[in-house]
């Protein structure tokens, strides 16, 4: 790979984690849940969130609610780091499968682009606690996301 390959890569990947931070920096729901990008680049993106009494379900474990929306937000943004500037992206579809209860030091959601299209992309997230073992594997979503362009109020 040549210099200027190298370059242009890297500038590349710069306009995608500004454009995909300042979208999450947008999110009311993110920042009421404590949620923070962890790393962005084309076709991936992590979030991650603290456990505490607020996000908690009756059992003490991250409510459902929680995990499901920061798997979203992952999904959603990965699709979005493959998007033309200007274009949005919304969700139209996602199923979640809940595999053990989200508790531990750190909830981290990894999403990832599974096959990007012109209107319909489909991604998924893998949502991990992390404890002293280290991590296991606690939800894991599947969405279908909707590029959107040209409609006022929906973009970047």
């Amino acid at each position: 790979m040549t210099d200027q390959t190298q370059e242009a890569l890297r500038a590349e990947s710069e306009v995608i984690q500004a454009r995909v931070h300042a979208s999450f920096d947008k999110q009311g729901l993110m920042r009421t849940l404590g949620a923070t990008l962890q790393a962005v680049s084309p076709g991936a993106v992590e979030i991650a969130l603290t456990p505490g009494p607020a996000l908690s379900q009756q059992h003490g474990f991250v409510h459902a609610g929680a995990v499901s929306a920061i798997a979203d937000s992952a999904a959603g943004y990965a699709a979005l780091t493959l998007m033309p500037p200007g274009a949005g992206v919304l969700t139209a579809e996602f199923k979640i499968n809940l595999l053990a209860p989200a508790a531990g030091r750190r909830i981290l959601a990894r999403g990832r682009v599974v096959k990007a299209g012109r209107t319909l992309t489909l991604a998924q997230a893998e949502v991990f606690s992390e404890g002293e073992g280290g991590e296991k594997l606690v939800a894991l979503l599947t969405a279908t996301l909707m590029a959107v362009q040209g409609r006022e109020g929906v973009g970047d």
